[in-house]
């Protein structure tokens, strides 16, 4: 079925060429549209820490000083005396990620130490959230997520660490744990 041309239509159509008068296309514009910058990482120091000495244990079948033993670590922690509106907003992203460290193939011990060092060094810099990214232990021998278990473990005996979550999706997910961290001031001289 073919269409009839209104003569309206094609009396507006002449109108508005007459009106415009001769178009040239615009040249082609090499661009790119807008994107979120990429976060740049914080300079770390190339000096080597002093000796931190190791204080955190892997968990015995009693309980630990942080209330469940290493074998049933929650999902989430929240220390003593904190509201809980601290932990909705970890979990709500409030506080950006500020450097992150990630464990996947390393032995518990390495990891404990690593993990060890960097709360050291972000302690030295006054950061307030991080990423620890442990695995969900899908290549270990058994599907059994070790060092999931250990880190979240080792996090909850660190007094510097007022909370953590299962970090977003897109961070890790339940491979990760969202860590937020007191903050001292250094002394002003």
């Amino acid at each position: 079925m073919t269409r009839q041309k209104n003569p309206l239509e094609s009396e507006d159509a002449a109108l508005f060429r007459a009106a415009v008068g001769e178009v040239r296309p615009l040249p082609d514009q090499n661009r790119i549209g807008p994107q979120k910058p990429p976060r740049k990482p914080l300079p770390r120091t190339p000096v080597p820490p002093p000796a931190i000495p190791d204080m955190l244990s892997d968990g015995c079948p009693t309980k630990s000083s942080s209330g469940f033993a290493a074998e049933d670590t929650p999902d989430e922690f929240l220390r003593n005396g904190l509201s809980r509106m601290t932990l909705r907003k970890l979990r709500r992203g409030h506080w950006p990620v500020q450097d992150s460290l990630d464990l996947h193939g390393n032995t518990s011990d390495a990891a404990r130490k690593l993990l060890q060092e960097f709360l050291h060094e972000t302690a030295q810099r006054g950061l307030r959230c991080v990423l620890v990214i442990h695995g969900k232990g899908m290549n270990s021998p058994g599907g059994a997520a070790v060092l999931r278990r250990l880190v979240r473990h080792w996090l909850a005996q660190r007094p510097d660490v007022l909370a953590w979550c299962d970090a977003p999706p897109g961070d890790g997910g339940s491979g990760a744990a969202l860590v937020l961290l007191k903050v001292t001031e250094p002394p002003v001289e």
